[in-house]
């Protein structure tokens, strides 16, 4: 790839690389090869290797960078003009307020999941007088059980993965969040590490797979050659998972217990088909995001 020189194997380094131009040039670099938001993600990247919050870069402008911080910072250039996705290159992605570890066995946190938190929280008593039971299917990074259980202590909180990595990633989130006892992990698919027909849940959540198999390979190279296909195949509709969801989860509500399961931009009507033809659900309700579009889809058990 095209780079800018390296500083000379000695000491002091070459002052000609300082913060400033180095991001300067990378922005350009990055705009050469349609890398979204270039400036964005070279100060990240620059940050990362710093070891410093990006608002520092801005009062280090003339700080030259040494033969290793530059080396360092070339590598994430190289990985990322390959499409590889910045939250796995550096580990970690912001959602919800917090900080999330991220690998490539889980799915990085998408802003859209965030309309899933917001209207969760609106039934979640912010109080701990009466305590309610949440269950978080396919955590993944745990991203949803962990925001919940940061924004609202106090009430018992569960999650699942049928990948054990992503359950340790998870636990690795909730730890580092000092939330360690207030999430019980399972690994399973699904509801298959619970009691059958348990009727336990206040509360059930899950950002299942959603995309339609034949649609993943036409995906944007960051999430069709890096994320987990299995975070997003949805099978041949895009709704196996749903469907199986919507139609197993009043097995494990309680009466009056909600469903909230995040959806494609374009899955509504469907949707809203197999929660009525399953009989067990009342007040349906759609969550639009800030383009429109229904995100989240909202039932309760009869």
């Amino acid at each position: 790839m095209q780079s800018p020189p390296s500083p000379p194997d000695s000491s002091p380094p070459n002052p000609q690389w300082t913060i400033l131009k180095i991001l300067k040039w990378t922005t350009s670099y990055f705009k050469s090869h349609h890398i979204d938001s270039p400036r964005l993600t070279a100060e990240i990247f620059l940050a990362h290797v710093l070891d410093v919050k990006r608002i520092d870069l801005y009062l280090r402008f003339d700080q030259p960078l040494s033969v290793h911080e530059l080396g360092e910072f070339k590598k994430l250039i190289r990985r990322r003009v390959g499409r590889e996705p910045v939250a796995y290159i550096t580990g970690h992605r912001e959602f919800f307020g917090i900080n999330f570890d991220v690998t490539p066995e889980v799915l990085i946190p998408r802003p859209e999941t965030e309309f899933l938190i917001e209207e969760a929280l609106k039934k979640i008593p912010d109080n701990s007088i009466s305590l309610k039971q949440i269950f978080d299917i396919g955590t993944g990074s745990g991203a949803i059980i962990v925001s919940l259980a940061a924004n609202r202590p106090g009430h018992y909180y569960f999650a699942s993965d049928k990948s054990e990595t992503a359950v340790t990633i998870a636990s690795k989130n909730a730890t580092k969040n000092g939330l360690k006892d207030k999430i019980r992990f399972f690994v399973g698919d699904l509801f298959s590490p619970l009691h059958e027909n348990s009727g336990q849940f206040d509360m059930i959540l899950s950002n299942p797979p959603y995309i339609e198999q034949a649609q993943i390979a036409a995906l944007e190279p960051e999430v069709s050659q890096f994320e987990p296909v299995s975070a997003l195949d949805g099978g041949v509709d895009g709704l196996a998972i749903i469907r199986l969801i919507i139609q197993s989860a009043s097995g494990f509500l309680k009466q009056n217990g909600v469903l909230m399961i995040e959806i494609g931009y374009d899955q509504r009507e469907n949707v809203e088909r197999i929660v009525r033809e399953s009989g067990n659900y009342f007040g349906i309700e759609f969550i639009k995001d800030y383009a429109g579009y229904d995100r989240v889809v909202v039932m309760r058990k009869i």
